[in-house]
């Protein structure tokens, strides 16, 4: 019996990465889904270098789940502070 290790991680990943994906839609606090947003770039990271693209992987590691959360907690940070909030 020979078992496709990489094939079943394939789909684990993926399994996750749509779960954050609604997740990112569903959750009512925006740090949150922010968070979530996040986690799903990462797995999609992990998902390219699986399908051997490290340049791609290390791209989206870098700009989506770095940069891209950055610039989102900062918008909302901005956007509370305009609105009075804490």
């Amino acid at each position: 019996m020979n078992v496709d290790y990489v094939g079943i991680m394939h789909v684990v990943v993926l399994l996750i990465v749509l779960v954050s994906a609604y997740l990112a839609i569903k959750l009512k606090n925006l740090l949150s889904a922010v968070l979530a947003l996040a986690v799903m770039s990462l797995l999609l990271s992990l998902e390219f270098y699986l399908l051997h693209a490290p340049d791609v992987a290390i791209a989206e590691a870098g700009i989506g789940a770095g940069l891209t959360t950055a610039i989102y907690v900062l918008a909302i940070r901005a956007t509370r502070h305009l609105e009075g909030g804490a």
